[in-house]
């Protein structure tokens, strides 16, 4: 049996418009693709915690010339108390308690009676957080240590220092309100000016 040329034609045709027609239909039914974009997150400010620090601790303590570490912005009392506390004849009016110790210090409470040697300069912590200080330097906390110096005090001089410039000697400090004679000779062995 053979087939007209005429009927192949035909259903070679409509083989034809039927996979158009499923091409179309298929391409009709897919879904649109989607566009996935990846934005990170805003980053945020993160703060930095400084880390330990390192303070040596001497004279009249439970456990004298050792090294202590502690976390950053630990107060002398810290120290003290890591250091087994101070004895029984430790002189604590020649130590000021609440300053703020800085990588490197050395803590020292003299025995009651006992006699300064001449300034000892590496002796940060005492007398009342009479640390060599640098009056051109220090922020308001470090110059809080300062025996007679005050939240008021320490800002006029850090206001005196931003309007005037660098102190150079003692007689500069004079120039500032509620320094006296008295307070610039309590001063001036815990004070640099370079």
């Amino acid at each position: 049996m053979t087939t007209s040329p005429r009927l192949s034609i035909l259903a070679f045709a409509l083989l034809i418009v039927t996979l158009i027609g499923g091409a179309v239909l298929l391409l009709s039914t897919r879904p649109e693709p989607v566009h996935i974009v990846i934005e990170p997150p805003v980053p945020t400010p993160t703060a930095t915690t400084p880390g330990e620090i390192q303070v040596y601790v001497t004279g009249a303590v439970n456990q004298p010339n050792q090294v202590i570490r502690l976390p950053y912005n630990s107060r002398v009392s810290d120290a003290l108390a890591l250091a087994g506390g101070t004895t029984a004849n430790a002189d604590l009016t020649r130590v000021n308690l609440a300053a703020v110790l800085h990588d490197g210090d050395q803590v020292h409470v003299y025995e009651i009676g006992a006699v300064e040697a001449d300034a000892d300069t590496s002796i940060i912590a005492t007398p009342q957080g009479g640390a060599r200080v640098n009056v051109n330097t220090a922020n308001l906390d470090e110059l809080m240590t300062l025996p007679g110096v005050g939240e008021v005090l320490a800002q006029r001089i850090i206001d005196r220092r931003d309007q005037v410039g660098r102190f150079t000697n003692m007689a500069d400090l004079d120039a500032i309100e509620g320094i006296g004679e008295a307070l610039i000779q309590r001063l001036e062995p815990l004070l640099e000016f370079d």
